[in-house]
């Protein structure tokens, strides 16, 4: 029988995950228990998607404010720092600054304008606009801001980050001082030590800061890179991608997980016959069109993943064939026309207009968006995810 669905995906339910668990056996027994329990089965090229907060959560990869300080005041010397462009958030970012100001006398925080990397808006355009503010060249001090602005609090969040930001600096005993600036060798005009917190575009800010006289530049991947007194770590990606577990402790990125999704892989394959992809995931890389978030705060969407999930789609787009290659065909003669199109289709197809729109990003980020999209971030208790018909075309 001719098959009548395409990609399915699926939240899997799991126990709560605690440090020293054996994930993959969990991950493993959740799936084959779903799937009896559903009434499906598992089949090849299936994805298994696990969130990469459970693989840190498993690993014990915590880290406390302490800890942070010491790695801050070792490698940027403890006394003015300039923390620069941080995102706008209580989950991501405001822990780490709580940290990066315990291990410095006072901070500079340099806050982008009208919106943080990833898109929560401080203000809009239509306020620089009304404003007369140029923000590709102006300057601000938190006194011209407020004069113009006043107070600007998060459509979501209610909170007016730059008041609650420079609280918790002062509340973690350093001294403060909040500006506000989109080019960073702005910030060499305060201090000469730089954390800079940009996400994406950090290689670039640290370039630009060193070039122009930077004594030291460290980017939130420099800090605790190791363990600090026994702490959780990230040797790649430091601080980047962490998470608030307690109001004093920060849950990291996953270590190296790679031998994970393959032990996973190979439990699948020994129960049931079946290979499978596995992959970590953490952000989808989307946009909220409504409040202009990107939702990637993580340095990537999948820190680990087996190795069919490399590449990008090679797709053709069926919309094209069917109202330009045959458009004099209908029924049964489109149908075979576009199968056979499909199945001999180029092993590359950049360049073809046929695969125009079909999305050339890679497979774990789509895929990893699907899965993020599917588990969400609240209760619904599927830190597991399974994407069933993803490789599928119009043939199968």
């Amino acid at each position: 029988m001719e098959r009548r669905v395409g990609t399915v995906s699926r939240g899997i339910r799991c126990p709560i995950i605690r440090e020293g668990d054996n994930l993959p056996e969990i991950v493993v027994n959740s799936v084959v228990e779903a799937a009896k329990c559903e009434g499906f089965e598992l089949r090849d090229r299936d994805v298994i998607s696990v969130t990469e907060s459970v693989v840190a959560r498993a690993q014990g990869n915590y880290a406390s404010v302490d800890d942070i300080a010491a790695d801050v005041k070792e490698k940027l010397g403890g006394e003015t720092i300039g923390v620069i462009f941080p995102i706008l958030s209580r989950n991501r970012f405001a822990i780490c600054l709580r940290g990066i100001a315990k291990g410095a006398k006072k901070v500079v925080l340099m806050l982008s304008y009208p919106s943080d990397e990833v898109g929560n808006a401080l203000l809009t355009y239509d306020q620089l606009d009304a404003a007369g503010i140029n923000p590709y060249s102006d300057v601000l001090t938190l006194e011209k801001y407020r004069e113009l602005f006043g107070e600007n609090k998060h459509e979501f969040t209610g909170v007016d980050y730059v008041q609650y930001y420079a609280d918790l600096i002062t509340e973690s005993g350093a001294e403060v001082e909040v500006i506000f600036a989109n080019q960073a060798k702005t910030i060499l005009n305060y201090t000469d030590c730089i954390l800079n917190c940009d996400i994406h575009t950090r290689v670039r800010t640290k370039r630009i800061l060193l070039e122009n006289g930077a004594k030291v530049v460290c980017s939130l991947d420099d800090i605790l890179t190791a363990p600090i007194n026994g702490s959780g770590y990230n040797a790649r990606y430091g601080l980047l991608g962490s998470n608030k577990s307690t109001e004093n402790t920060i849950k990291l990125f996953p270590r190296e997980c790679q031998d994970m999704v393959e032990e996973v892989q190979s439990k699948i394959m020994e129960l049931t016959g079946k290979h499978v992809e596995v992959m970590v995931y953490g952000d989808g890389a989307f946009k909220d069109p409504q409040g202009k978030i990107w939702e990637l705060a993580d340095p990537v969407v999948s820190p680990a993943f087996t190795r069919g999930l490399i590449g990008t789609p090679n797709e053709l787009k069926l919309k094209y064939l069917a109202d330009n290659d045959f458009k004099d065909l209908s029924g049964v003669a489109l149908k075979e026309a576009i199968s056979n199109a499909i199945k001999e289709k180029e092993g590359n197809l950049v360049g073809n207009m046929a695969s125009q729109g079909t999305t050339p990003r890679q497979l774990t980020d789509l895929i990893g968006s699907l899965c993020d999209l599917t588990s969400g971030s609240g209760d619904k208790g599927t830190p597991v995810v399974l994407v069933q018909g993803y490789f599928d075309n119009f043939t199968d």
